[in-house]
């Protein structure tokens, strides 16, 4: 019995004499200021806008009276709660497919031998560089009526000028093309990737065998990019369901005619800091968020399975 225990004791005492934090694993070591930066702004702000969502918290900082479900009640009731969500939806539905698709295209067309290929590159990128206040202002004089660019082709061809931040049915629109031009350089980026990643030998191979480009697009290359696809759908369901910086700037946190085009975050944004209603803010932010983590788990959830039957 003795033989057996003294190598263990004798381990059980270098073990003690080594310090506590040379015993932790140097993978976690690397990782504590990401963890700490993770848990104190992304962890804790989310628990405390859940703790605020049951009391009436205002400005002045000093605890509210414990409301229970009421601010969740309200929300439920609230039309203009639901209309921005809407509103919301509708931006992520209408830019979505041509985010995808447009940036599909010029990776395409980058991807092809031709001459200043590395300005291609740069001009398709350079918007998404640009801080959102650059882009609304240039955006703003592009779609002014009377010397704007928009308009000012339209008169040029005969044809009447149209209200691009004005006409609620129009309203959407500019903002779905003000976000194409400024942020479709990213998805570009990331096809481009892919497609540079797709072995040359495959196209060799169908060349040879008399398939032209088309039928290596459809064969070869979409097949190919179909993951990288589903990143960036996921990625702009996110990026688009969390729209802000340019309907606000835009529109200059009015909402747009009607509010037709405020997204959910600019409401939370008035309800806190206009209202002075923090409570109830944090329960539209906290359903808000509790409805990206939905599509998103039912997004990977699609992906995944698509996966396993191919």
């Amino acid at each position: 019995m003795a033989t057996i225990t003294a190598p263990a004791r004798q381990a059980a005492s270098v073990t003690e004499a080594v310090p506590f934090w040379r015993r932790i694993p140097a993978g976690l070591l690397f990782t504590l200021p990401f963890l700490f930066f993770y848990v104190a702004f992304l962890v804790f702000p989310t628990i405390w806008a859940l703790v605020l969502s049951f009391f009436n918290e205002t400005l002045t900082g000093t605890r509210g009276e414990f409301v229970g479900l009421s601010n969740w009640s309200e929300m439920f009731g609230d039309a203009l709660a639901w209309k921005a969500m809407g509103a919301t939806l509708y931006f992520t539905l209408l830019s979505t497919p041509p985010l995808v698709l447009v940036g599909l295209v010029m990776a395409l067309l980058t991807n092809r031998v031709m001459p200043l290929k590395w300005l291609w590159r740069l001009s398709y990128f350079a918007p998404f560089l640009l801080p959102a206040s650059v882009v609304a202002l240039i955006w703003i004089w592009i779609y002014q009526p009377g010397f704007g660019l928009v308009n000012g082709a339209l008169s040029a061809l005969g044809l009447s000028e149209l209200g691009w931040l004005s006409e609620p049915d129009l309203a959407m629109w500019s903002v779905v093309i003000t976000t194409l031009w400024w942020t479709v350089g990213f998805n570009f980026l990331l096809y481009l990737a892919a497609l540079q990643a797709i072995p040359q030998d495959y196209y060799d191979a169908a060349s040879i065998d008399g398939a032209g480009w088309w039928q290596r697009l459809w064969s070869i290359t979409l097949p190919s990019l179909k993951r990288t696809t589903g990143l960036i759908i996921v990625l702009q369901l996110l990026a688009s369901l969390r729209i802000f910086d340019q309907v606000y700037l835009l529109w200059m946190g009015s909402g747009g005619p009607g509010f037709v085009v405020r997204p959910v975050l600019e409401y939370v944004y008035d309800t806190s800091f206009t209202n002075f209603r923090f409570g109830y803010a944090s329960a539209i932010s906290t359903f808000f968020f509790v409805l990206i983590v939905v599509v998103s788990a039912v997004q990977f959830r699609i992906f995944q399975s698509r996966e396993e039957r191919s």
